[in-house]
């Protein structure tokens, strides 16, 4: 094998929103330093639909212009694996959240981390929590969701889930939404950091006072969440490890060993400016 060999990476997402979330950046950076270092480059490719992601591998299959293929966000009901096993195409999953045969995963616990952001904030006596949620179609997403129902139905408290696109003009409007709504939540965790800091400016502009009236918890952390005022409170995500691990199991791929069991960097709960005990006015379920 030509040390030379590119590996593919399609993402279905907006252009635009590769300009605002900080996310990808940093996951294709810890991809592509780990490749250069062996000889190989990244071929990264942006669509909009999954469908033109998948004509995009059938092409690339076709002319073997790439070694393997990186898949990010699995869907509910994804065709893509199917695919890639029709082609012979070799393929690793970053943030496999379920067992696809003959592709390995870099697996992602999607639950551990809404368990414990969920318990950090009862533990501030939070009882009306909201979510602005990624895309529903995604697994994580469905995965998330169901553990925040799950754990806050334990609680004896009901949640409050509402669906954006990681856009800020999402965290914007659903933020201002919920905090207009009949049951304003006094804590809300947001799916992207691109979403909490635009629903930051939500509040502000609602003139709720955060953390006073408020609590925000970003997901990921990247600078952007250190650089507002208050820095976010985050799941805290080392993205960039995360970029290197999958670089390594696409490598021992396309060599011909075996693929080793890896996860993905576990979220932790980094609290800073933006969470505080819910004010005692506000503490009941209500």
């Amino acid at each position: 094998m030509r040390t030379n060999e590119a590996i593919g990476l399609v993402l279905a997402r907006p252009a635009r929103l590769l300009g605002t979330e900080p996310f990808f950046m940093e996951f294709i950076a810890g991809i592509e330093e780990t490749l250069s270092e062996r000889g190989h480059s990244l071929l990264l490719h942006i669509v909009q639909h999954q469908d033109e992601e998948i004509a995009t591998h059938r092409r690339w299959a076709e002319r073997s212009l790439v070694a393997a293929v990186v898949l990010v966000n699995v869907t509910t009901s994804d065709r893509r694996p199917a695919v890639l096993r029709e082609l012979g195409m070799p393929a690793v999953i970053a943030g496999g959240l379920r067992d696809e045969p003959g592709i390995p995963a870099v697996s992602t616990d999607a639950a551990g981390a809404m368990r414990e952001a969920l318990e950090r904030l009862l533990v501030l006596g939070h009882r009306r929590i909201a979510r602005v949620t990624g895309p529903a179609g995604l697994l994580h997403t469905r995965v998330r969701s169901d553990t925040m129902r799950a754990e806050c139905a334990a609680a004896g408290i009901e949640p409050q889930l509402v669906e954006g696109d990681y856009s800020p003009q999402a965290g914007e409007r659903l933020t201002a939404a919920l905090l207009s709504g009949p049951r304003r939540p006094t804590a809300i965790l947001y799916d992207n950091d691109v979403m909490a800091i635009a629903g930051l400016g939500a509040a502000r502009a609602a003139g709720v006072a955060v953390p006073a009236e408020l609590s925000l918890v970003a997901w990921d952390d990247s600078a952007m969440c250190r650089l507002t005022s208050p820095p976010f409170t985050t799941m805290t995500v080392d993205v960039h490890l995360f970029g290197t691990l999958v670089a390594d199991s696409v490598l021992e791929l396309i060599e011909g060993r075996p693929v080793g069991e890896r996860w993905s960097p576990a979220a932790r709960f980094t609290p800073r400016g933006t969470t505080a005990p819910v004010p005692g006015d506000q503490s009941v379920n209500s």
